[in-house]
């Protein structure tokens, strides 16, 4: 089974019950966060940066703890968008250096289309991995079929 909380601004310490409580009622094989920069911190933080920090390394220990994989959906700062081609890199994370730190893997999705209507990748989606702690980086394209938010493989597929 799928559940799904949506509280808004959830601290890491209330996620933390909920999951123990999911595992040992149900099991819990994987957390998903959408996303880190909704999460709220500790109130004695000194900036919001110190605040995703403390968040970053507290869902990786959570992880640990629970032995679960934990993705943790993250914002992009602006800048990305001041570059030509906008691709995404590390250095892109929002508000922390720590969640490039902590994150075992990195992965960013880039869609050209969206930045250029007349780009001849229509519906391509540029899997970057620019993190693997434990594994090689790289890129794979796949096809992102909109309407259903679906990634398929290329193969075999004509792309329009």
């Amino acid at each position: 089974p799928i559940f799904i909380d949506d509280s808004g601004a959830l601290t890491v310490q209330q996620m933390r019950g909920k999951a123990r409580r999911l595992k040992a009622d149900s099991g819990l094989d994987l957390l998903i966060v959408d996303y880190l920069q909704l999460m709220q911190g500790r109130s004695d933080a000194e900036s919001r940066q110190q605040e995703i920090s403390d968040i970053s390394r507290s869902l990786k220990a959570l992880a640990k703890e629970l032995d679960v994989p934990v993705v943790a959906l993250s914002q992009l700062s602006r800048a990305v968008e001041s570059r030509k081609p906008p691709i995404p890199m590390l250095a892109d994370l929002r508000e922390s250096g720590a969640i490039e730190q902590d994150a075992d893997v990195v992965i960013f999705i880039y869609r050209e289309d969206q930045y250029d209507q007349n780009s001849e990748k229509k519906g391509i989606a540029d899997i970057l991995v620019r993190k693997h702690r434990n594994g090689p980086t790289g890129e794979k394209q796949l096809f992102f079929h909109d309407k259903f938010a679906r990634f398929e493989s290329l193969e075999n597929r004509e792309v329009v």
